[in-house]
């Protein structure tokens, strides 16, 4: 069970806060589809507390993406605690620590997973924060830094003792990156020292694997991170294969629509340029699979409005129909 402040959630659905990636337009549409929880892009504690004005940009929440957290990472403990609090102001469901970020610029900085070389400046830097502010507050972080030294079981004991609501585990080590198979085993091994709730990260790109990280690991909720770019309705998929329901699969027109949604919310919070242009990295989930999609794609990059990418898309759908229409003669 997903017991954090108010939030009561079995087999808790959770998507995982990316940056450049979950803004307020995938939020909202991930949590349509069935997102139970949803995180904000990373927040850098430095620039939040210099009024960085594009970082308070990523602090941005609104009603219907609810329950959400605001992630917040850093490796100095004053910017932390007051970056916290300002977080706080903007009343997330939630505030949670990156303490798991793999990149060398932040975790050789000792921000991210940096903090895993020092567990006790981790705890307190935990705790510190518990106490500053009145939200649950949260930790994601890995296994350990390398194969070497793998301290997740002490690290969990003492973000538990800091007063830490829950914890998320991406199954890897720091130095794994996104490199090589999840240690998933570690799920359980963490769970026998610790009460609080723990959730899984790492390696779920299918309903199926949502499933089977429940069944195998008796995990209290599975984040989803790359596996909702590739393909956003795993969310939807997972929880009627959780429920002992048929999965429906994803019509073309639903993928079509659902892309364009998804563009549309984000031309709701920005201007056309800085919407579309960074869009293009969602198109090759929404097309994955679909005949020419590789033709379309270079099309759609083209393009600067949202006009001429709803008429290719529309005009590609009626293809598609076509295809679909051919195949049942054949």
């Amino acid at each position: 069970m997903f017991k954090i402040g108010n939030l009561n959630i079995e087999r808790a659905l959770l998507l995982a806060p990316m940056e450049d990636v979950t803004d307020i337009a995938f939020r909202r549409l991930l949590k349509e589809l069935g997102a139970d929880v949803v995180y904000t892009e990373f927040v850098n504690s430095d620039g939040l507390i210099r009024a960085n004005k594009k970082t308070e940009k990523k602090l941005e929440i609104t009603e219907d993406e609810r329950p959400v957290g605001i992630q917040i990472y850093g490796g100095n403990l004053e910017p932390m605690i007051e970056a916290a609090k300002i977080a706080e102001s903007r009343q997330p469901d939630l505030i949670d620590i990156n303490a798991g970020c793999w990149v060398k610029k932040i975790a050789n900085r000792g921000a991210g997973a940096g903090l895993l070389k020092d567990p006790c400046y981790m705890q307190t830097m935990v705790e510190s924060i518990v106490k500053s502010v009145n939200l649950p507050v949260t930790v994601k972080t890995r296994i350990g830094w390398d194969m070497d030294s793998i301290n997740i079981l002490d690290v969990a004991k003492r973000i538990e003792d800091a007063g830490a609501a829950a914890l998320t585990l991406h199954c890897r080590t720091k130095t794994m990156g996104h490199s090589g198979d999840p240690l998933w085993e570690w799920i359980a091994k963490v769970k026998e020292v610790v009460k609080f709730p723990v959730a899984l990260n790492g390696g779920v790109f299918t309903a199926e694997d949502v499933k089977r990280a429940f069944d195998e690991t008796n995990t209290d909720a599975v984040m989803i991170a790359r596996g909702a770019i590739e393909h956003p309705w795993i969310f939807r998929e997972a929880k009627e294969l959780l429920d002992g329901k048929n999965v429906v699969a994803v019509s073309n027109d639903e993928r079509i629509q659902t892309a364009l949604k998804h563009l549309i919310y984000s031309l709701e919070i920005k201007e056309p340029r800085a919407a579309i242009i960074p869009f293009r990295k969602y198109y090759t989930g929404y097309l994955k699979g679909l005949p020419r999609s590789k033709e379309i794609r270079q099309e759609l990059y083209k393009q600067l409005e949202y006009n001429p990418i709803e008429e290719i898309l529309m005009n590609y759908l009626d293809e598609l129909k076509t295809y679909e229409q051919i195949e049942k003669v054949n």
